[in-house]
């Protein structure tokens, strides 16, 4: 018998239907078998770099935590607890990064195709990288700059034939070129970058003799240099911000009592910077309206807090002073807690550090660099870490004098283009790629010579762990928040960073 016409078509509905679920249903099937798991609320995420080259930063398997059985008992005395507490905080994170010297940025605009440029800029300082947050650069030229041929250049933003010019008439950055075109490419990944200007020396016809290397000091007998000097900084601040490149901060003078190089250079004691700032740079930056930090000293640990407690101590240089700057090749970072204690509402940065080939061992200089700076320096109360050079070629260059034999955070290979990431990579970006800036140092137990680490939360509340055991054994520990725990295992001269969301179920 055949149906009416009204039931067939209803029948027919019936069946698109049904086919259209199960097309839904396979299509839901794929998409989640293709899908990454997501990870438990509650499970640990890691990342371990060890001196085996198999593990260079590598995510691991998710650790998940337990209820703390044994708090309270007897423990094994090889397994050590590091407790990490949120609730007790320190210093806010501004960055972590390294310096885009003239001579990095050349490599990167001249020996590398724009595809491996590109490569490269968003592996240092995008998510899908390391991500970088924190920049240095030189305001001139330092031992690390060349001309457009590459060839070794020595220049600042106000050089003349003869004569002086107070007014700053030939003032231009016109030889900053490289250098703030591989900026403005990287701002255009991270508009959230912080940047630091550093000179190494004055224009000459400011100084003393009017040399640019070996030290040598600004013409304290000539009344119109340092209020021009000062009038330097703020024309390279207005100039830069012209290109959108906006300067956060600047220290007036890298490396101040390192007077003998065969590179630009100048000598600042502590109390003619206490008031070239509060007579001349302070003023007028305060004059112009420009918001940039004035960070004193920007040299070695050992010398660091006899020359900041001038500087700072000066009541006056102390309120245009927003801080002081530090390096690694001399002294401990605990200066820098020795500046925080007589200072505490004065920030302390951490802006330069780099490897070389006098030390080829990765394991060693992974350990080094985690307990002295990724580590050690914000231990200390730095609200930064910055390497040297964020590029150099294989050869360790180009240079304009200095170091010879010096590492950048990657090498690039100006014939091909090709990068290598070096230790420093790996050792920052432990740092870098889960420490955001606004983040807020916690507390954590420390293990000197064994498993040392530093912690922090997030602005989005993830809480981070950075762990490295820096002993010549393979050690266990756990990990504690309030009542849970969870147990790791770290390789000698290794280091891992956690990760986890913080919890309102875990006991305070």
């Amino acid at each position: 018998m055949k149906k009416p016409q009204k039931q067939r078509r209803s029948n027919m509905r019936l069946l698109v239907a049904a086919t259209a679920i199960l097309v839904c249903a396979i299509l839901i099937s794929i998409t989640i078998r293709n899908s990454p798991e997501p990870k438990a609320e509650s499970n640990v995420s890691m990342w371990l770099t060890s001196p085996d080259p198999a593990n260079r930063l590598t995510e691991q398997a998710p650790i998940h935590w337990s209820n703390d059985n044994a708090k309270g008992s007897a423990v094994n005395s090889n397994v050590l607890t590091v407790e990490v507490k949120p609730d007790i905080r320190y210093q806010t994170m501004e960055g972590f990064g390294a310096a885009v010297s003239g001579s990095s940025a050349y490599l990167m605009n001249h020996g590398m195709s724009p595809d491996q440029r590109d490569q490269l800029l968003n592996d240092l300082f995008t998510a899908s990288g390391i991500q970088l947050s924190y920049i240095r650069h030189t305001i001139g030229a330092s031992d690390y700059s060349v001309d457009e041929q590459g060839q070794p250049s020595s220049y600042t933003y106000d050089d003349v034939a003869s004569g002086k010019d107070y007014d700053l008439n030939h003032f231009s950055i016109a030889k900053d070129q490289d250098v703030t075109d591989v900026l403005k490419q990287i701002i255009r990944r991270n508009s959230g970058l912080r940047i630091m200007g550093t000179p190494w020396t004055a224009p000459p016809w400011m100084k003393y003799g009017e040399r640019t290397y070996n030290g040598w000091y600004l013409d304290y007998n000539d009344p119109h240099v340092y209020s021009a000097y000062a009038d330097y900084f703020v024309r390279y601040i207005q100039a830069y911000a012209n290109e959108g490149i906006p300067i956060q901060a600047i220290s007036i003078q890298n490396e101040p009592e390192f007077t003998t190089s065969n590179y630009p250079s100048m000598s600042m004691g502590a109390a003619e910077q206490a008031n070239f700032i509060k007579q001349y740079l302070g003023p007028a930056l305060s004059r112009n309206q420009l918001s940039t930090q004035i960070i004193a000293f920007d040299h070695n640990w050992d010398t660091g807090s006899d020359y900041a407690r001038t500087v700072l101590g000066d009541e006056q240089a102390r309120s245009y002073t927003h801080g002081t700057a530090f390096h690694c090749y001399k002294g401990e970072p605990t200066a820098m807690t020795d500046v925080h204690n007589a200072f505490p509402n004065k920030a302390v940065y951490m802006t330069e550090c780099s490897g070389g080939q006098w030390s080829p061992d990765f394991g060693d200089n992974l350990s080094w660099d985690m307990s002295k700076l990724i580590i050690g320096a914000p231990r200390n109360w730095s609200q930064n870490v910055l390497f040297w050079n964020v590029a150099l070629d294989p050869s360790g260059g180009p240079t304009n004098g200095g170091c010879t034999n010096c590492r950048g955070v990657v090498t690039i290979d100006p014939l091909s283009g090709a990068v290598t990431k070096n230790v420093e990579y790996y050792a920052i970006g432990h740092a870098s790629k889960f420490v955001r800036p606004g983040a807020v140092r916690i507390d954590s137990t420390h293990y000197s010579g064994s498993i040392e680490t530093v912690a922090y939360r997030n602005p989005d509340g993830t809480l981070v762990l950075i762990a490295a055991n820096t002993g010549a054994d393979e050690r266990t520990f756990k990990v504690r928040q309030g009542s849970k725990v969870f147990t790791c295992k770290l390789p000698a001269k290794s280091a891992a960073t956690f990760q986890w969301n913080s919890s309102a179920s875990f006991k305070k």
